[in-house]
């Protein structure tokens, strides 16, 4: 064999050793994963952040997750209808009740992974406006509208219904945006110490940088206190038994997911790059969600 020859024999051969390599490396990745989960969400800062926590915390576990993020209509229809195996952003009883009723025997409730929620119309702490029923004779000091989130959101049902319940149709419009549009607007106004009501809801960072308060709701239209719960398809637990615990035990505090919301705010941060940092910090509460310690 000449020397050219020997060469190309010795290239082919590391080649085909490489190759080998990486394709068992494959296998064996593929043998050490253990499965696919999707996790559906909104788009919301909570639940940015609550989802890319979960998804951390089951990738550590050897699940490969794939975070999938939708309107909430289409989010609880993912779940019902196994596109999604599960979702930890089903604000309850009030926001996504319309959701829950149209496919509630089609999905298993896991319960509350937070308490402690509100909804409601906020406002700068320094806007002379304390209660919902005084924006009939004061539209005008916030534009005549409520600045909302995206259409069709729940929080978007209530307000509403809000408008109607307390005869604010001629006085007030309600627009609709996004909860990143929401909190620009709410930003410019505090800035320039202008009054403005928009649509918002506690936990929210929002309420770490900004002094706010939300508005008395005398008609109740928003209802108490909320949960968040965490929802999964019919069948996850026969399926896949580890995840299903783990986004069975998933429960936190306001004040933990307050601790990941105002990392995603930083310029420039990744959430899913804080999720994991956040993961790493908390061993203790992690050890709870993944082997159900107390």
């Amino acid at each position: 064999m000449t020397r050219t020859s020997l060469t190309k024999a010795v290239r082919c051969g590391a080649l085909m050793m490489a190759a080998g390599a990486g394709l068992n490396a494959g296998i064996a990745q593929a043998q050490d994963s253990k499965g696919d989960i999707t996790l559906a969400y909104v788009e919301w800062s909570s639940e940015v952040a609550s989802t890319n926590v979960v998804r951390a915390v089951l990738e550590e576990q050897g699940y490969n997750v794939e975070m999938s993020s939708l309107s909430a209509a289409a989010m609880w229809q993912a779940v019902a209808y196994g596109d999604a195996d599960g979702m930890v952003a089903a604000w309850l009883p009030s926001t996504h009740e319309q959701y829950l009723n149209e496919v509630g025997d089609k999905v298993e409730d896991l319960g509350a992974n937070l308490n402690g929620t509100k909804l409601g119309l906020v406002v700068p702490s320094y806007t002379d406006i304390s209660s919902i029923d005084e924006l009939d004779d004061k539209a005008d000091m916030v534009n005549d509208e409520i600045v909302g989130i995206d259409p069709g959101a729940g929080l978007m049902n209530l307000t509403e219904k809000a408008i109607e319940e307390y005869d604010l149709g001629d006085e007030i419009n309600l627009q609709s945006g996004s909860g990143a549009t929401m909190t620009a607007a709410l930003d410019s106004a505090i800035k320039n110490d202008e009054d403005i009501v928009v649509a918002g809801w506690t936990p929210h960072w929002m309420f770490a940088r900004w002094d706010l308060k939300y508005l008395e709701d005398p008609k109740n239209v928003y209802g108490g206190a909320e949960h968040i719960n965490t929802v999964v398809r019919q069948g996850l637990k026969e399926d896949m038994p580890e995840a299903y615990a783990i986004l069975d035990n998933f429960e936190w505090t306001p004040e933990q997911m307050g601790e990941v919301m105002l990392m995603n705010q930083e310029e420039g941060s990744d959430p899913y790059e804080n999720a994991k940092k956040w993961v790493e910090n908390h061993p203790d509460v992690v050890a709870e969600w993944v082997n159900g310690d107390s």
